[in-house]
């Protein structure tokens, strides 16, 4: 039985990381079409990232709004989970559904009407629209990942440290935070993993001057098709991974 469900298990991964097996090679192929077999290894559609400016551009602004995306949408969904807390059960959960909703209503009509939104007030097609609108689609992952860590601290730990005289900032500094963190780091991943591939939104609500990578790459499937887009989805992946691997390596120290 655990021989078939180790089997089972393995199938499963291979299914889902397949597809980035075979793209992943073709980033370093010298030919201009995405074949196989690849005539000989070159890094020069990485050159190509960095030399032409569409795409440095691209990079760059996406290494800015998934950045300030990352830090809002921590900051947001970390006061939201806390305020949750204390709220009753009832409550909490018909609220914490209303967080939830970006999850769930399809991007293209977050799309449509953040762009409604943005343009009533003037803000459309600037970094500050786009920003908001990865903010508003990560802060569900910030709220589930912090409310599960603080759901496992012991509200007698915080009642403990109040006892002896800490006022309630001092609480959440130096004892709430920090048994939360975990939580609070995988939700700042997941934040910026999920503003670096976001590309339906930013059709809507940017500009041409804040063309990020996922959108430079879906316009150039439309419009060529080279291997500078597995360049590109080389270093979104390989980005994530990194971001990952610090994530898991931070928790194992604070373990």
């Amino acid at each position: 039985m655990k021989l078939a469900r180790a089997i089972y298990a393995a199938l499963i991964i291979f299914f889902l990381v397949a597809p980035l097996l075979v793209i992943l090679p073709l980033a370093f192929t010298s030919s201009a079409f995405l074949t196989y077999p690849i005539p000989s290894f070159s890094l020069r559609w990485f050159e190509e990232l960095v030399v032409r400016s569409v795409w440095s551009r691209a990079i760059l602004n996406s290494l800015i709004i998934a950045g300030s995306t990352t830090v809002l949408a921590t900051a947001l969904g970390t006061l939201a989970a806390l305020g949750l807390r204390s709220l009753g059960l009832g409550l909490r959960g018909q609220i914490q559904t209303l967080f939830l909703l970006p999850m769930v209503v399809p991007a293209v009509v977050l799309g449509v009407g953040m762009q409604a939104i943005f343009v009533r007030v003037g803000i459309n097609s600037t970094y500050f629209s786009v920003i908001a609108a990865h903010t508003v689609i990560a802060i569900p992952f910030v709220l589930i990942s912090v409310s599960g860590a603080l759901a496992g601290i012991d509200p007698r730990v915080e009642r403990a440290a109040e006892s002896l005289g800490a006022s309630p900032p001092r609480v959440f500094a130096l004892v709430t935070l920090p048994l939360a963190m975990p939580g609070v780091l995988s939700g700042a991943a997941l934040a910026f993993a999920t503003s670096l591939d976001e590309v339906v939104l930013t059709l809507f609500v940017a500009g041409p001057n804040q063309r990020t990578l996922a959108r430079q790459m879906f316009s150039s499937l439309r419009e060529n098709i080279s291997p500078a887009i597995a360049s590109a989805a080389f270093i979104i992946i390989v980005g994530t991974v990194l971001v990952a691997a610090a994530l898991l390596l931070l928790r194992r120290k604070r373990a």
